[in-house]
């Protein structure tokens, strides 16, 4: 186009004029992914690669992959209009039919000014999550902090989607002094607000059950002490003071000497 309209100036002045242009650098495409994705934001991408143009998956896969809770049926992109004043076209696509049924999958090119919206998905099954933990569009692995009453407490590097449970296996398990029943799930949502939900460790529960949810990135899971490592833990830290006390009074007894504690 930049060689007609060039061309197209200069026959003005010249007869049949040959006019040839080299591209020294392409313009990055600058694309704003939302919703249900791990890193949601303006992202620059370059326009020529060794992978070709950009396209959906490509620019899905660079905000971190579709969340726990994103919806593979309504990926929508948005493109501004081709002239001022003209309406936004809106595209629609629905991948999550095409992982559960086969057929064609549509990759379309993003270009520069792009929007793409991943929308929250509601009343979610099992299958849907495991169809959308298994495809490209999710992240390979979400990291995850176990702490308290578990063998090998800290982070946790999970597959995408995983369960609570499998977590906790990660670390090693829930050790003697842990609870089973007060297992705490620490979540941060997209405001800021944390929620703290208290469940049940229960290994055999399906996935996405009140007992086993799906993990999302950066989720804290607290195994708690049972009661009766509580009141030990208690008295251990009440009678710790005395226990020097305690142990040379008995010395001084077995050797006869005063122990200045009449």
């Amino acid at each position: 186009q930049a060689r007609q309209r060039i061309t197209a100036a200069y026959e003005a002045f010249l007869r049949r004029p040959l006019v040839y242009l080299d591209l020294v650098s392409s313009r990055p495409v600058k694309v704003t992914v939302t919703g249900q994705v791990e890193r949601p934001g303006v992202f620059s991408l370059p326009s020529v690669s060794a992978e070709g143009w950009p396209t959906l998956v490509d620019v899905v896969q660079r905000a971190g992959g579709v969340t726990a809770t994103g919806d593979l049926s309504r990926l929508e992109v948005l493109r501004p209009p081709s002239r001022p004043g003209g309406p936004v076209r809106r595209y629609q696509f629905d991948y999550l039919t095409v992982l559960r049924e086969g057929g064609h999958a549509p990759n379309p090119l993003i270009y520069d000014g792009d929007s793409i919206r991943v929308h929250e998905s509601e009343g979610v099954e099992n299958a849907d999550l495991i169809t959308t933990a298994a495809s490209n569009f999710a992240p390979d692995t979400i990291r995850v902090n176990v702490v308290g009453e578990v063998t090998k407490p800290g982070v946790q590097e999970v597959p995408s989607n995983a369960p609570l449970s499998q977590a906790i296996l990660a670390s090693g398990g829930i050790t003697r002094r842990g609870s089973i029943s007060t297992v705490e799930l620490v979540r941060v949502d997209g405001d800021g607000e944390p929620t703290v939900t208290v469940m049940s460790f229960d290994p055999s529960a399906v996935l996405s059950s009140p007992t086993n949810p799906p993990l999302r990135q950066n989720d804290v899971i607290v195994v708690n002490r049972t009661a009766l490592a509580r009141v030990t833990d208690g008295l251990t830290d009440a009678f710790s003071p005395l226990t020097p006390i305690v142990n040379a009074a008995s010395i001084f007894r077995i050797l006869g000497l005063p122990t200045g504690l009449n």
